[in-house]
């Protein structure tokens, strides 16, 4: 049976930090890493599904849900401060080690903490999140101009990442069942990005995603040189990655497990009973492993 999920702060460099928690502290341990523009709430489902098993933490990075949203003007929204408040928040709450489940901008997060402390990983798991520049594919052109010249071409990214037909796409995708997805979801998101601050918080971290595209070559080495226990789940209808990812993936570890659900960008608004077993049978196997490489 599910257990009570617990809505907490904790201060890490100086800022408040929300978090859900919910599971047994002595069962492993579920870190998640939410995307643009949701917080650790679109990991209700799983929380639900989940927390009688795993001891589950999901938290807001600062400008996001119910964390700290510093001025833009005093404080720099990159990925590589998000990480390192994200690991100093794993610290707080002493996580030692943990399976790191990414969607999205958790992946540039997750895969950078990774890398500053391996051995605190014991499994990755991978939900449309990109490590690979092809899997930003054709609809990625607006945003590549916006890095090479964000004062021109500011007002066409913030209409392409920040608007209300974007925060539909984001969740509907190319699904033909338009009927199951529930429109709360995105219009909620994009109430969020039009809070004051919210668009020179987003503008500012979007320009810092061009770090994660320079990173790609060194996650990918990562990946191949450590061959940890991979689970990637990817949404049928994902609109803002290429489908060509999930197997980019696999070539950097063969042994990843990859799985295709019926879902978008955002798979657990509809794949959440699917997702939920996947991790299920992931997480048991992975630990099992890691058990039998420790006593050999």
């Amino acid at each position: 049976m599910p257990t009570t999920t617990s809505y907490r702060t904790v201060e890490v460099d100086g800022l408040s930090i929300f978090y859900r928690e919910a599971g047994a502290k002595d069962a492993p341990a579920l870190l998640l890493l939410h995307g643009l523009p949701s917080s650790s709430r679109m990991f209700e489902p799983l929380f639900s599904r989940l927390s009688g098993h795993y001891h589950l933490i999901a938290p807001d990075y600062p400008g996001f849900g119910h964390s700290d949203w510093p001025d833009a003007n005093n404080f720099a929204y990159t990925f590589d401060r998000y990480a390192g408040i994200m690991n100093r928040f794993a610290e707080a709450l002493g996580l030692p080690r943990y399976t790191l489940y990414m969607q999205d901008y958790g992946g540039p997060v997750g895969f950078r903490m990774a890398l500053a402390h391996p051995e605190r990983i014991e499994a990755l798991i991978v939900q449309d999140a990109v490590a690979h520049n092809e899997g930003l594919g054709a609809n990625w052109k607006t945003r590549r101009a916006f890095w090479n010249d964000r004062v021109t071409n500011e007002s066409a990214l913030r209409k392409d990442l920040l608007s209300l037909e974007a925060a539909r796409t984001r969740h509907v995708g190319n699904d033909p069942d338009i009927e199951r997805h529930d429109p709360d979801l995105w219009t909620d998101e994009f109430y969020f990005l039009n809070r004051p601050g919210q668009a020179e918080i987003q503008s500012d971290l979007f320009y810092d995603y061009r770090t994660n595209v320079d990173s790609y070559p060194k996650w990918q080495n990562w990946l191949r040189q450590r061959q940890p226990r991979l689970l990637v789940i990817w949404g049928r209808y994902e609109a803002s990655f290429d489908p060509s990812e999930p197997e980019s993936y696999r070539k950097d570890v063969p042994k990843a497990e990859v799985h295709i659900v019926d879902g978008g960008h955002f798979a657990l608004d509809t794949a959440a009973d699917e997702i939920a077993a996947l991790v299920t049978d992931f997480i048991n196997s992975a630990l099992s492993e890691s058990k039998a490489r420790r006593a050999g």
